[in-house]
């Protein structure tokens, strides 16, 4: 197949909330950005069904509904889209080069990465989103997120790090019970996280138990839970009206190890209250490079602060044309 180039002042890998809002403020700037899509268009918000925190709905609004607005927002003032999955990045120098699956050479005069971060899952039956499970539908992996629509009901939070406690001492604002279900007899959370819960009323712990499979359908949401203790192999099933996977996220950066700075987990680093990497020209915004807040509308707003981050890093670094950058190359030199 042949290999098809695409030169562009501003290359957005993402189209969640970061990376459309992105889009929009860098096309009202005339710089017709270019949005890779990456492997889940529309982000997390497209397996989310209610937001009622997105500001601006005041009925809530489906996930999948809020991000097609956002798309048609973006493209309404010429955003480019490209529906692929970019295989390998050099940011050696301008402009960037990325390749992707279905054999594009794309340049970039700045990159604004926005892939997102993933959660991650048990991988058991019934936690895949609806219609092949219930996630969506009585599984969640965020509290802040959806803990709104669990008033009354009886919740289970799996994991026992710091995202756990965090998630079960949040969910008791609104549930009667939490239960937390941990693999080992003790939590890795940290001293404060663990005190923190341990002295919360609301909040149970099962030790030394897997969650087996998540029980209910869609009619009905979660029921419960199958459990099987890792000691005595007992199983059991736990009757509940929720379930929380709180055993991390995972930040889609694999891409740059070893060409931008991150943290051990994989988020990227940002630098003095913007969205610049510690390459010039490359910008990081949303989940890719926060692991503290992961919403909507904090996504959003770091979209916007790369978009003109970008913008003004192109008004004193001038684009290099495709002929300049041919003109650039040793062979043509030789020549």
């Amino acid at each position: 197949m042949a290999t098809e180039t695409i030169h562009k002042e501003v290359v957005i890998l993402g189209s969640g909330p970061a990376g459309l809002t992105a889009a929009i403020y860098a096309a009202r700037a005339n710089l017709r950005p270019l949005v890779v899509e990456g492997p889940q268009p529309g982000g997390q918000l497209m397996i989310t069904t209610d937001v009622e925190n997105y500001p601006g709905f005041a009925n809530g609004i489906m996930g999948p509904i809020l991000m097609d607005e956002f798309r048609e927002q973006a493209r309404r003032f010429d955003t480019e889209f490209l529906v692929t999955r970019v295989t390998r990045a050099d940011l050696s120098k301008r402009p960037f080069t990325l390749e992707t699956e279905d054999h594009h050479i794309i340049k970039a005069d700045t990159l604004i990465i926005a892939s997102g971060a993933s959660a991650k899952w048990l991988g058991i039956p019934g936690e895949a989103p609806i219609p092949l499970g219930l996630g969506g539908n009585g599984v969640s992996a965020c509290a802040t997120c959806d803990g709104f629509f669990f008033k009354g009901k009886p919740l289970v939070v799996v994991g026992g790090g710091d995202t756990a406690m965090e998630e079960a001492t949040f969910l008791t604002k609104f549930a009667p019970r939490v239960t937390v279900i941990h693999r080992r007899d003790t939590l890795r959370a940290s001293k404060i996280m663990q005190d923190k819960a341990f002295k919360n009323e609301r909040i149970d712990f099962i030790w030394d138990t897997a969650v087996e499979e998540i029980l209910g359908a869609r009619e009905t949401g979660v029921t419960g839970v199958r459990l099987k203790n890792l000691k005595t192999d007992e199983e059991l099933v736990f009757p509940c009206e929720g379930v929380f996977v709180a055993i991390g996220h995972q930040p889609n950066t694999d891409l740059f190890k070893g060409q931008l700075d991150m943290d051990d987990v994989g988020y990227l680093k940002t630098r003095d209250r913007s969205t610049a990497t510690n390459i010039p020209g490359v910008f990081a915004c949303g989940d890719a490079q926060d692991g503290v807040y992961r919403q909507a509308v904090t996504a959003a707003g770091t979209g916007c602060m790369a978009a003109i981050d970008a913008e003004r890093f192109l008004d004193s670094h001038p684009t290099i044309s495709a002929e300049e950058e041919v003109r650039s190359q040793p062979e043509y030199a030789a020549k």
